[in-house]
């Protein structure tokens, strides 16, 4: 059989097998990994290429801003290797910011895959380690400060460990059986990515991928491009403004969205210049997000393929914040990054309201990075990962606590108290913290850390770095929707610097807020039986419902059985 007579079922059969193929492999990951940002948080993305690098599928539960980054990366980096230089059980590693993910803890491992002989495919996974050494902090001021900068480079040549790569990665990170346990379990998600393609090959007698590949990339083009042109030609503009840390002017992200038949330019030009801490965007990464935003628009139910990446320009200004040049401080990317789907969403707003949503308490997401050393001495490191309330839309109130646009998953408390010494005191909604509307802004949520100052209290200082964001501007509502609630970080009771690095001493205690999600539209039209379950349910406050809504629920008389 050939992919070009492939009937119209079977091709169902075969794209839905590619999935599941990397789902599989995705599983493994989940399997295997050692940090808890990978187990449970999900912060990592695999995916795999036709023999020319063009995205041809990637997990079901994928990062945006990994995969759209590494289908641009990756696509880049076949390009760049000479084809004599693949060969069956090689394995290829880097963690540059510029050609891929956009910070040096998200690191690539790729691999060609060989079938009769013949190079037909790639397959990629990249995760977040939890540590790649340097200075765990949003301040940082290049690049340098931020760990170990891994060049594209042969980790397995021919099936062959290169030890001497392996070693420097182990000698520059904090902990360094889970970051090489972690580097295994991105070998093996490609291992098995690897091996089921081949069999599917197999299975129906193809000799290559090419002309399925073709087939897959074109349809997901066509649809794209269908739902585009039902949109009308212009110009849609929207400008947001993005806080930095206290003394430094917020950053100014600028954006127009010009539609032309099936075609969409998106133009960052007037955006900030890149600044001198760690939110700085490589191009990939902003390109991940606006891509997001574009396609959950237009067809957020097609595959995500090359094809879906086709009808899409960016124009970002070398230099500017949202594409930095080297060696920029990338750490913090998501802290201006994830603002760039919400940004989009708010320029086509007006022409397409019911497809966009109020602004999330969880863009950008949290991520809490502690590390110390236990009393015995030993070291310990976890990542945190935590979202918001996510914006409301024209026909749904928005989650509680959710990881919006990046698509991650809340690291469970449990997990916290067993990867550290840390206490997890408290873990709750805010009630009134979703900002009111006809359709309510989901919830924030509060979470309290304590230093245990008892026999089991750490060696101090407990060092915890913060990329996060809306302590100062809440994220907004739309057509006459209220903004959430901001987000708060504090140490013993007392406001702290979210952005550059807290030392911590036992008995201390750690409370953050995240966000609450901006509503959608006016809040006096809200359902009253729909306000009053809210109440019950502890989500609005009698108080809030005769602020936000104009209910005073004592007039209403309602019933709490």
């Amino acid at each position: 059989m050939t992919p070009s007579k492939i009937d119209p079922i079977t091709l169902e059969i075969l794209w839905r097998r590619l999935i599941s193929i990397v789902d599989e492999a995705d599983a493994t990951v989940a399997r295997t990994a050692f940090s808890s940002v990978l187990r449970d948080a999900h912060d990592y993305t695999c995916m795999f290429t036709d023999q020319h690098g063009r995205e041809l599928a990637q997990g079901t539960f994928a990062t945006p801003g990994q995969s759209g980054a590494m289908a641009l990366g990756i696509r880049k980096l076949v390009e760049k290797i000479p084809a004599d230089s693949f060969h069956a059980g090689d394995v290829f590693i880097t963690n540059d910011p510029w050609a891929l993910a956009g910070h040096l803890n998200d690191v690539c491992v790729f691999s060609p895959i060989f079938y009769q002989e013949r190079l037909v495919a790639f397959t990629a996974c990249v995760l977040h380690h939890s540590d790649i050494g340097g200075r765990v902090a949003s301040d940082n001021h290049d690049v340098f400060e931020e760990g170990l900068f891994i060049p594209l480079i042969k980790l397995y040549e021919r099936g062959e460990l290169n030890q001497a790569v392996m070693d420097m990665i182990r000698w520059n990170v904090r902990m360094p059986e889970n970051i090489v346990g972690d580097l295994r379990s991105q070998i093996a998600a490609n291992h098995v990515c690897a091996e089921q393609i081949r069999q599917m090959l197999t299975d129906y007698n193809f000799d290559v991928l090419d002309e399925l590949a073709d087939e897959i990339i074109t349809r997901s083009e066509k649809s794209v491009r269908a739902a585009i042109e039902q949109v009308p030609d212009g110009i849609y503009r929207a400008e947001g403004v993005i806080e930095q840390m206290e003394g430094r002017e917020d950053i100014v992200i600028k954006a127009s969205v010009e539609i032309t038949g099936s075609d969409v330019i998106v133009d960052l030009a007037g955006s900030s210049p890149q600044v001198d801490w760690g939110g700085n965007v490589v191009y990939n990464f902003t390109f991940a997000y606006v891509h997001m935003a574009i396609k959950s628009i237009f067809d957020p139910y097609i595959p995500n393929n090359q094809g879906s990446v086709s009808p899409l320009v960016l124009k970002a200004p070398e230099g500017s914040v949202v594409n930095c040049r080297f060696p920029a401080a990338v750490a913090a990317r998501m802290q201006i990054g994830h603002f760039m789907t919400e940004i989009i969403y708010r320029a086509l707003a007006d022409a397409l309201p019911n497809r966009v949503i109020a602004s999330s308490g969880g863009t950008p997401a949290t991520m809490n990075i502690f590390y110390g050393r236990r009393n015995d001495g030993s070291s310990w490191h976890s990542a945190i990962i935590r979202g918001g309330g996510m914006g409301a839309s024209s026909l749904n109130d928005g989650e509680q606590c959710y990881i919006f646009p990046a698509n991650g998953a809340n690291t469970p408390a449990e997990i916290m108290e067993s990867d550290t010494p840390l206490i997890v005191e408290m873990r709750e909604l805010l009630p009134d913290s979703g900002g009111a509307g006809k359709l309510r802004g989901g919830l924030g949520c509060r979470i309290v850390y304590r230093v245990p100052d008892d026999e089991t209290a750490p060696i101090p200082p407990v060092n915890l770095g913060i990329q996060s964001g809306r302590f100062r501007l809440a994220p907004q509502g739309l057509f006459g929707g209220q903004p959430g609630a901001r987000a708060q970080f504090l140490v013993n009771g007392k406001p702290g610097n979210p952005y550059g690095l807290t030392r911590l001493q036992p008995g201390d205690v750690v409370t953050m807020d995240a966000a609450g999600g901006g509503g959608f539209g006016d809040p006096r039209q809200r359902d009253h039986d729909t306000l009053l379950n809210d109440i019950r349910a502890g989500k609005v406050t009698a108080a809030g419902a005769k602020k936000d809504y104009g209910v005073d629920v004592a007039d209403e008389k309602p019933s709490f059985k």
